[in-house]
Order: structure tokens, then C-alpha cells, then sequence
């Protein structure tokens, strides 16, 4: 049972935190890496309509599963597409008709909700130490802390301006450091006539249909990497992010559902949402909100931005792309210092499983790349065979395989 079953009472100071968390998330998706998306949609020669298509179709089913998951249990449950399908997506749809690509986004889909339902990732991620975990989600969080600095070199009177706001608003009033530095970046960037909005016109995105193909080809070199990549480049460490900072919703729902949204969703082009990783580390952790039962909302304010943006189509979308990159990179990063030391402490906490915690951050920031598959996941087994080998066993198996029962039981 998750800690936040019994919330309290709002005030409404208690609901800017959460929803500016959320709006950031949000902000950081589509400036990041939303990009990936339109390369790989010119790569696949895809029309202006179709491209719109698949815009309305990823943020409308992103946005609605985490409004419902959010709301269901009472947690900051944000989704988001795969970004490392995404960027798969750039190349193997150079080679794969776009109707066999919906045909095995369906497969993917339907092979999520499958997995959902039968339990078996959930009682993995719940055999995962928390040191692990936390050496896991500091490494891979490692880089957009560096991102928030990296960029003085480019643009230093901005990321010097934020920087230094941060740390005097937490100096004086550290709740809204994160909402201070927003607001003030984006009048900073409206000043420089950085941001130009002049020629923006709002028009609702139209759904495409594709009738999908069904190929073996689609099948082995679109379906089973899409899974894969998906399953561990996302799934794996936005669980851990839950349980990092203390949600104890079980993985079954959250698969069921998205592989589900995924599945309404694919043959309008979309080509898989799942639950975030990166983003959702700003919506979970205190700078969201002190209280950990008062951040679902972030998740609620997430699921509505993605849904007036789907609505909208490319349009907003291009609206968050237009932002300067140094402007998200130094904005996720700052968001994420706290979550980034809570997760450094966690991991180096308990001095027996120390070394092995240290060996999984190391792993997970330098990000390997084998096989297709990213760094989240090479930096998992790393970590966890260093613990087996150090420590002769998986530290608190029995612990984890109790409360493995325990939820899917429920």
C-alpha cells in the first residue's frame, strides 16, 4: 500500500509546488527531446498531417495515463514517450514502411500490458536494493546536473543568472527556488526578445488513422527492440524513481495502463509512452512539494499540459522547442540537485553496500551503450553483480521477495 492512501487537506499555496513541478517536467520533455520525434518522422517521409498525428496522438495518451494514474493512486505518476525509442525510431525507420512500424508499435503495446498483468517486473524491481536504486537514479541524473553548469560556456550571462537566483532564493526561500528561476528565465528570455511567439498560430492537431501491417522483418527489427529498449531504458529506472523517493504504487498498473494507451494510441502514429524517468525525478522528489501525499499533483498538472498540448498539436509543441537549450539544460539540472543529492546519500548510506552503490552510480553516468540497449540498464547489472560478488548474496533479498507477494497480492 502506497504512504500516500490517506492525503491530507489542500491549501492553495500547497498546489503551486506540485503544478510548477509538473509544468517543468513537461517543459523539459518537449524542449529536450521532442525533437527526435520530427527527425524521425522526416526520416520516415512522413506528411505534415501524419506528423501532426503523431504529435496529438503521444501527448493526448501521455497526457490522459498519467492524469488517471496520478489520480488513481494518489502519486506523482508522470508518463511520457520513449525518448530512446524515439531516437531508435531516427534510423529503423529509414528502413520500414510506416504501416509495418504501426503494426509492430501494436506488438510492443500489447506485449507491455501483457507483462503488466502477469506481475513478473514488478516483483524484479521490488528485489532491487535501495542503495542499488539510488546509485542507479544518481547516475543517471548525474548529467543534467552538470548540464545545469555546462552551459556558462555558451550562454554564461543566463546560466549565471539562474544559478546564481537559485541559490539565493534558497538562501531565503527555498520553496520557490525552482518556481523563481522559471519565472525569472523566461522574463530574462522575453527581454533579450529570446522567445518569439509573433508568428504563432493555434491549431488543432487532426488525428491520422494507419491501417497497420503485420511483417516478420517489423516484427524482429521495429517490435522487439522497441520493447526492449523501452522496458529498460525507461520502465526500469522511472520505477526505481518512485521507489527512491518512497511511492510504493506497483509497477502492474502502470504498465497495464500505459501498454494500453500505447495500443488505443499506436495507429495514429504513436510509438510508445511509458512512465518517465528524468522528468518524473522533478515532480517526486521535496522540491515538488515537503510533503510527499501533496505530490500527485505534479502528475495531474503534467497529464493536463500534455493534453492541451496534443490538442494543439505541433504548434505548442514548437512553442517548447524555441526555448534555448541552455535555458532547459540549466533548468532541468537545478531542479533536479535535490533529487540528485537525496539519491547520492541514499546510495552511500550503509557502509556494506557502499562500494557497490558507488559502482552502480559510476556505471549508470557513464552511460554505456551495447547491444542497443542504454546505460540505465548496463549500469542496473553492473551494480547488482558487484553486490552479489561483494557481498556474497543480493542484500535484503528476503525483505524484497516478502514484499514482492505482498504486492501482487493486492
Amino acid at each position: 500500500m502506497s504512504h500516500t492512501s490517506s492525503p491530507s487537506l489542500f491549501r492553495l499555496s500547497d498546489l503551486t509546488h506540485p503544478i510548477v513541478a509538473g509544468l517543468i517536467s513537461v517543459i523539459v520533455n518537449y524542449g529536450g527531446t521532442f525533437i527526435l520525434v520530427f527527425q524521425a518522422a522526416k526520416v520516415a517521409g512522413l506528411s505534415p498531417e501524419l506528423t501532426a498525428s503523431w504529435v496529438w496522438s503521444v501527448s493526448i495518451g501521455v497526457g490522459l495515463t498519467g492524469l488517471f494514474l496520478s489520480w488513481r493512486y494518489r502519486e506523482p505518476i508522470i508518463t511520457a514517450w520513449s525518448t530512446p525509442a524515439a531516437a531508435f525510431l531516427v534510423t529503423a525507420l529509414a528502413t520500414t514502411p510506416y504501416a509495418e512500424a504501426v503494426g509492430a508499435y501494436l506488438i510492443s503495446a500489447a506485449a507491455f500490458v501483457a507483462l503488466g498483468l502477469s506481475g513478473c517486473f514488478d516483483r524484479v524491481i521490488k528485489l532491487i536494493p535501495p542503495g542499488i536504486a539510488s546509485g542507479l537514479l544518481a547516475g543517471i541524473l548525474l548529467q543534467f546536473g552538470i548540464g545545469a553548469f555546462g552551459g556558462a560556456t555558451v550562454d554564461p550571462l543566463l546560466v549565471g543568472l539562474l544559478i546564481f537566483a537559485y541559490v539565493l532564493l534558497k538562501r531565503f526561500t527555498a520553496r520557490y527556488a525552482v518556481v523563481g528561476i522559471l519565472v525569472l528565465g523566461l522574463v530574462f528570455l522575453a527581454m533579450q526578445g529570446r522567445v518569439d511567439l509573433s508568428g504563432l498560430q493555434l491549431k488543432l492537431a487532426a488525428p491520422v488513422f494507419t491501417m497497420p501491417q503485420f511483417s516478420l522483418n517489423a516484427l524482429l527489427s521495429v517490435a522487439l527492440p522497441l520493447f526492449l529498449i523501452t522496458l529498460t531504458g525507461q520502465y526500469m529506472p522511472g520505477m526505481l524513481v518512485l521507489r527512491n523517493d518512497g511511492f510504493k504504487t506497483s509497477a502492474n498498473p502502470v504498465l497495464t495502463v500505459t501498454g494500453l494507451g500505447s495500443l488505443v494510441m499506436a495507429p495514429f502514429g504513436s510509438h510508445a509512452f511509458n512512465i518517465a524517468a528524468i522528468t518524473a525525478a522533478i515532480a517526486t522528489g521535496k522540491e515538488a512539494h515537503e510533503e510527499p501525499t501533496k505530490r500527485w499533483v505534479a502528475g495531474i498538472a503534467a497529464g493536463l499540459s500534455y493534453v492541451l498540448v496534443g490538442v494543439f498539436g505541433v504548434t505548442l509543441a514548437a512553442v517548447f522547442m524555441a526555448l534555448p537549450a541552455t535555458f532547459i539544460t540549466t533548468l532541468a539540472g537545478l531542479a533536479l540537485l535535490g533529487t540528485i543529492g537525496g539519491s547520492l546519500a541514499g546510495a552511500l548510506a550503509d557502509p556494506k553496500s557502499r562500494e557497490a552503490a558507488l559502482i552502480t552510480f559510476l556505471a549508470s553516468a557513464a552511460n554505456i551503450s551495447l547491444l542497443g540497449i542504454g546505460g540505465a540498464f548496463w549500469g542496473l547489472v553492473i551494480g547488482v553483480v558487484a553486490s552479489i560478488v561483494l557481498n556474497g548474496r543480493l542484500p535484503r533479498r528476503d525483505g524484497g521477495k516478502r514484499v514482492a507477494i505482498e504486492g501482487a497480492a493486492e
